[in-house]
C-alpha cells in the first residue's frame, strides 16, 4: 500500500511505467510525457500528461512546454529521464530546464561521452576501462578496414535510434561471425550513412550479461546500489530485455564502484558487464540514467529514483534495505512469452513462472488501466480495415 505526501514535489517523468512505477510506490505523484495513449497516460500515479510524441524531434519546443508546465506547478517538479534521446534532451538544456525543475545531472561532457558509443571507446582507453577490443568505422568515408580485431564482433550505433532498425533489426547490436559476412554486409552499411562501433564479441549467452545500478549523491558518496542479471532478451542474441533478476555479486559491487570513481560519475548510471567464459567482467557500456531496471530494484528494496527524489526535495531519504533481495525477478510479459518459446521454453513452464515473477513491466493487479490500455491498442492494430480484404493490416 503506497502512502502519498501531497506537500512533496510533482516528479515529471520522461520515460515509461517502469520508472513511474517505483516513484509511485513510494508514494510520489507523477506527470509524464508521453503519447496521450501512451500505456503509461493511464497509471494511477499520474496525475497529468504532458503530450509529446518523439524525443529526438524539436527539442526547443518540447523544452518550452516543460517550462510552461513546471511554471503552473505550486513548486518545482522533479525531473526525470528514462532514454538517451530523453538524457540528451535534459543534459542539452539544463540550464533552461533549471529554471523551472528540480535535476541530477552527471557533468555535461561526462553525458557525451557516455551516449556516444565512439566517444566512450576513447574515454575508456583513456582511463584503462576494461571494454572488449573495440573501434569505429565509418563505411561512407572509406572501403572495408582493417579492423585488427577478432571475429566474431558486435557492430553497435554510436547512438540508440529508430533508424538503427534498417540495418540491426529487432537487436541492440549486430553479430558479425567472419570477414567475409562483414564484406557482404558492407554495402547495407554504406546505403545506411551512419558510423558504427567495432567491438570483439564476448563469449556467452545473454544471460551472462550482469549489471551494476548505483546512485552517487552531489558529494561523491555511495547513496545506494544493486546488482543483477539478464535472463532472456528477444532477440534472444543481442536483444531487448525481457527477464531480469537481482543478484547479490560482489565483484560486480567492487568493479562498478572502481569505475564510477574513475569517471567521476554522480548521479544514477547503470553499468553493463559480461561475464566471459574465465569469469572475467568486461565493461559493456555506461548509461547515466533511469531505467526499467529500477521497477524491480525498488520492488526489492532499493528505490533510487525515489532517494534521488527525496534529495533533490530536500526531503528525509525513504527507508531502504541493506541490499537489494537477491533472487526477485521482473519480466516484460507480452515480449517475455516471445523469448521463451524462442528459448524452447514451454508456455506451461512459462506462465507460472511470469506471474511468479515479483515486477512485471506494465501488468500490475493495483494498476491495471496501463495493462487494459496496451491490450486495447493491440486488439484495435489487429483489426482490419474496410477494404482490406481480411488481411488484418494495423489500423
Amino acid at each position: 500500500m503506497t502512502e502519498r505526501r501531497p506537500s512533496a514535489p510533482l516528479a515529471c517523468v520522461l520515460g515509461s511505467t517502469e520508472l513511474v512505477r517505483p516513484l509511485g510506490l513510494a508514494g510520489i505523484a507523477c506527470a509524464v510525457v508521453a503519447e496521450r495513449d501512451n500505456p503509461v497516460s493511464y497509471s494511477r500515479f499520474v496525475s497529468a500528461v504532458i503530450e509529446w510524441r518523439d524525443f529526438w524531434a524539436e527539442p526547443e519546443a518540447l523544452v518550452a512546454r516543460l517550462l510552461r508546465f513546471a511554471a503552473a506547478q505550486p513548486c518545482p517538479p522533479v525531473l526525470f529521464y528514462e532514454q538517451d534521446p530523453q538524457l540528451l534532451l535534459v543534459a542539452r538544456h539544463r540550464d533552461r530546464l533549471a529554471v523551472g525543475f528540480r535535476i541530477l545531472l552527471p557533468n555535461p561532457d561526462l553525458v557525451e561521452d557516455l551516449v556516444d558509443k565512439g566517444r566512450f571507446a576513447s574515454l575508456a582507453e583513456r582511463l584503462s576501462l576494461p571494454v572488449p577490443p573495440t573501434c569505429r568505422i565509418d563505411p561512407t568515408r572509406s572501403g572495408e578496414p582493417e579492423l585488427g580485431l577478432r571475429f566474431p564482433l558486435i557492430l553497435k550505433p554510436l547512438t540508440r535510434r529508430e533508424d538503427w532498425a534498417a540495418i540491426g533489426g529487432e537487436g541492440k547490436a549486430l553479430m558479425v561471425e567472419t570477414p567475409a559476412a562483414l564484406h557482404r554486409l558492407w554495402p547495407r552499411l554504406i546505403a545506411a550513412e551512419t558510423s558504427l562501433l567495432a567491438q570483439e564479441m564476448i563469449p556467452g549467452p545473454e544471460s551472462a550479461i550482469e549489471s551494476y545500478h548505483v546512485y552517487v549523491d552531489a558529494t561523491g558518496a555511495v547513496v545506494a546500489e544493486f546488482t543483477g542479471r539478464k535472463i532472456r532478451t528477444f532477440p534472444l542474441a543481442l536483444g531487448h530485455s525481457t527477464a531480469l533478476e537481482i543478484t547479490e555479486a560482489d565483484d560486480v559491487v567492487t568493479i562498478g564502484r572502481d569505475i564510477v570513481e574513475r569517471l567521476g560519475l554522480r548521479g544514477v548510471a547503470k553499468l553493463d558487464f559480461k561475464r566471459g567464459p574465465d569469469g572475467r567482467l568486461h565493461l559493456l557500456e555506461v548509461n547515466p540514467r533511469f531505467n526499467l531496471w529500477h521497477h524491480l530494484g525498488a520492488v526489492a528494496g532499493i528505490n533510487l529514483p525515489a532517494l534521488v527524489h527525496a534529495d533533490l526535495a530536500g526531503l528525509p531519504r525513504p527507508a531502504t534495505a541493506a541490499r537489494a533481495r537477491a533472487g526477485a525477478r521482473w519480466c516484460w510479459p507480452a515480449r517475455d512469452l516471445h523469448a521463451a518459446r524462442a528459448a524452447g521454453v514451454s508456455l506451461a513452464s512459462w506462465l507460472p513462472w511470469a506471474l511468479g515473477c515479483d515486477a512485471k513491466a506494465v501488468l500490475a493487479w493495483d494498476d491495471p488501466r496501463p495493462m487494459l490500455q496496451s491490450g486495447l491498442r493491440r486488439l484495435v492494430a489487429r483489426r482490419p480495415r474496410i477494404g482490406d480484404g481480411g488481411a488484418g493490416r494495423a489500423a
